[in-house]
């Protein structure tokens, strides 16, 4: 474990912390004026490996080369040319922060984006040392900058990170829907009629991400994916942007718990390790392994019963109450995959060079019109 200290006075500014894998939707904008809840869970860190936040430079300005040599290998609006190595934390986890009234409103809507660069600063020194965001559409986050923060270690801390075997047992899943609240309402009793069921944002970001795999182990043939909640998730899109007819191939679960894929099963759906990041290795070298976030992928391996809608308030004299909360609303429109991270996978694998591939993405818009995503 870790606490991040100021860089120029050495002020404690956070509480112990552990670090875990950067999540898929960390930077995910999500819907028109929703509130989404924070990112990370506390007493949590993760950090962000590519450059992250201003100053920006858009694509006419960058040479291919100078891209590519960044892992990025198909045109895309702009690339930030701030630090790598952001640390990303629970906005509650800090402690001897100020927000910079001046700093407060760049690129804002509702809320604070950080797009104006750090809009907090060390209480001790005054040293900018962090963006909060909390704007509507964005997941609330404090994010600290690599130049104005240290981490030191914690002693008598340490924990190895949790096995394959001690996560299945924890069998923390993420659910595939849930309730989505507008800006400003309060989700509690007697508040439902500011929110409306809909398909999980994780669900979204992680189907973005998985989605531009598939696409790059299709090498151009037809993707079949397993029935059921798989199907609802990837199956759509995949059908129309991949040609029909023969030689499809398979894509199947694997990972812990489950059986081993047969030999014909050439895309495996495997999950990541939410603390290291790390990706479930298959047995089958030759395989491409799709990666999803562990809750997401225990959802789709071990599926479990819908969610229940949580009781809120009394009940009328007389009434009895009964035990069996009902189950979640189904969302009322058909799944779409995260866009942008898609765009974001995708330009990053070596396999958008090839023309069907960059037809694909040249043509994300019409896929969006299309509902896809």
């Amino acid at each position: 474990m870790f606490v991040f200290v100021c860089a120029r006075c050495g002020a404690e500014l956070t509480i112990p912390l552990s670090q875990v894998a950067v999540p898929v939707h960390a930077h995910q904008k999500y819907g028109n004026g929703t509130q989404l809840p924070v990112l990370m869970e506390s007493g949590t860190f993760a950090v962000e490996s590519e450059p992250w936040g201003p100053p920006w430079r858009k694509w006419e300005e960058i040479n291919p080369d100078e891209a590519a040599a960044r892992g990025v290998y198909a045109p895309v609006y702009a690339l930030s040319d701030g630090a790598p190595g952001a640390t990303v934390i629970a906005p509650g986890d800090a402690h001897g922060t100020v927000l910079i009234p001046e700093n407060r409103g760049g690129g804002y809507c509702c809320g604070l984006d950080g797009t104006a660069g750090p809009n907090v600063a060390c209480v001790a020194c005054a040293l900018p040392v962090a963006s909060r965001i909390d704007d509507c559409s964005l997941w609330q986050a404090m994010w600290l900058a690599p130049s104005a923060v240290r981490r030191l270690p914690v002693d008598g801390a340490d924990a190895a990170p949790h096995s394959w075997a001690e996560l299945m047992a924890e069998g923390k899943g993420t659910p595939p829907f849930e309730p989505i609240a507008a800006w400003g309402s309060r989700l509690g009793a007697g508040h439902w009629s500011n929110h409306w069921w809909s398909w999980s944002p994780q669900w979204e970001a992680a189907a973005g991400r998985a989605l531009a795999h598939l696409l790059a182990a299709s090498e151009g043939r037809p993707v079949m994916v397993p029935d059921g909640l798989a199907a609802e998730v990837f199956r759509r899109a995949l059908d129309a942007m991949l040609p029909a007819g023969p030689h499809a191939r398979r894509a199947v679960l694997a990972g812990p718990g489950r059986p081993a894929p047969d030999g014909d099963a050439g895309i495996l759906l495997v999950p990541t390790h939410p603390q290291t990041g790390e990706v479930w290795a298959p047995a089958d070298p030759t395989a491409y392994p799709v990666p999803l976030p562990f809750g997401v992928w225990l959802w789709l391996a071990f599926p479990e019963p819908d969610p229940p809608v949580p009781t809120s308030g009394g009940l009328p004299d007389g009434v009895l109450r009964d035990d069996f909360d009902p189950p979640a609303p189904r969302p009322r429109h058909l799944f779409r995959a995260d866009p942008e991270t898609f765009r974001h996978t995708l330009v990053r694998l070596p396999a958008v060079r090839s023309p069907w591939l960059r037809e694909i993405l040249d043509n994300l818009t019409q896929h969006m019109r299309a509902g896809y995503f």
